[in-house]
């Protein structure tokens, strides 16, 4: 939905244009937001956000870095899912959510299609304990493109899988 992978590099068309400068404008409307490493892949995208107060998480939580990660895609297990109460404003949830709505709007826009789904219900975040974790999670999203012919959401993958047979 977003572009396409080619040679390893990712190619975004206009959704995810669309989806990398709402990302990007995240950090300018959230004083308390800092981003970092960041791709948008064909069918989900990888972030890292880093929340520099309390809002929404523990004293503890908040001086550590938070990513987001693999919003869209639904094959992923999580570590924790997002609760399914209303986000805290400010919140990892509340800004992932903002993210995705406006994004969505967007596109929906953009395809004369309003109110046409874009993204999973949900994402999946993992806390960043330390900087050895962060290079890790850093290394990851930089290398996800060239991971792109492996993985197993990419749809050219799914539609080669042997179907499962039925029990009889």
């Amino acid at each position: 939905m977003f572009g396409e992978v080619v040679d390893g590099e990712v190619i975004l068309n206009g959704f995810g244009e669309i989806v990398r400068e709402e990302w990007f404008k995240t950090a300018d409307i959230r004083r308390e937001v800092v981003l970092d490493e960041f791709v948008a892949m064909p069918n989900h995208i990888h972030g890292i956000i880093i929340i520099n107060n309390d809002v929404g998480a523990t004293r503890w939580v908040a001086q550590n870095r938070v990513v987001s990660d693999c919003i869209g895609d639904e094959h992923k297990r999580a570590t924790h899912r997002v609760a399914p109460t209303g986000p805290v404003a400010g919140s990892i949830c509340a800004i992932v959510g903002q993210f995705k709505s406006i994004a969505t709007k967007r596109i929906n826009a953009l395809r004369e299609n309003p109110g046409c789904p874009v993204w999973q219900r949900g994402y999946y975040e993992r806390i960043i304990r330390n900087d050895r974790e962060l290079a890790g999670m850093r290394e990851y999203i930089i290398n996800n493109p060239m991971q792109w012919a492996l993985d197993r959401v990419n749809p050219a993958n799914i539609a080669s899988e042997p179907a499962t047979p039925t029990p009889m």
